[in-house]
């Protein structure tokens, strides 16, 4: 007699994972913090505060119009490719603190951004309104000035901001709570409030970080290092957990 599997069994594991600008280097992706990263051409409070934003709109405008016309030159690594493929295995959500949107391109359906998002423009009077909130289409990604958003107020860059409340992070939080896995890729660990998810991952579960360089962890955390790019780390954990 055929029995029942038990649902709990064929349950997918909750695997989140925590992403930043080292995850999109490899596709050719300026970081913002390495040395001749793009704070080191652009002081972080002209083009990311805003304060900048009111001080130069076309300034800030015409930076964001920049990283959108890259984001068109580059492709997903075969990190993003590798984190899409995990959604065979296990049920995957992505945190990131990148802008762009390699993640969606490489096949990942449920990715949280939580500084923005580089194809979206919004009202400058209310930016985290939905009703404003709009996709850009590849030929319209060069912003002006002059362009407005719905209430009549400049379209700007759907970027949070330096000083600016981060409206996903209590979502982040909620799945940083309930994972099996945690998983971060390529991030200092020293933006917050990202940086602060890790204490809301249980201490039973288990946490890999994958970066090339050294990143310090929380003290008595357990954290299993891989110390390599997105691509090859992703590809040595991805064996690890399929094993």
């Amino acid at each position: 007699m055929c029995r029942l599997t038990n649902l709990e069994d064929v349950k997918m594991k909750n695997l989140v994972v925590l992403t930043g600008a080292g995850m999109s280097a490899e596709s050719g992706i300026s970081t913002f913090r390495d040395s001749g990263g793009l704070w080191d051409r652009y002081p972080v409070e002209q083009v990311a505060t805003p304060e900048g934003y009111a001080a130069n709109p076309k300034l800030v405008i015409d930076f964001y119009n920049e990283r959108r016309k890259q984001l068109l030159e580059v492709k997903p690594n075969r990190g993003h490719e590798l984190l899409a493929e995990l959604e065979q295995n296990f049920k995957v959500t992505i945190i990131t603190q990148n802008i762009d949107n390699l993640h969606e391109r490489a096949g990942s359906t449920h990715v949280i951004h939580l500084h923005g998002e580089l194809t979206k423009v919004t009202s400058s009077w209310q930016p985290n309104n939905p009703k404003y909130i709009r996709e850009l289409k590849p030929e319209e990604f060069e912003v002006k000035i002059g362009d407005k958003a719905a209430d009549g107020s400049q379209l700007r860059p759907f970027i949070v901001w330096f000083g600016e409340a981060v409206p996903m992070i209590e979502k982040a939080i909620d799945y940083a709570e309930q994972a099996d896995i945690f998983v971060i890729i390529g991030t200092s660990l020293n933006v917050y409030p990202a940086a602060g998810l890790l204490n809301y991952v249980p201490w039973n579960v288990p946490v890999y970080l994958i970066d090339p360089k050294q990143v310090p962890v929380p003290s008595g955390r357990s954290v299993h290092v891989i110390q390599k790019g997105a691509s090859e780390g992703m590809g040595e954990l991805k064996k690890m957990l399929l094993e």
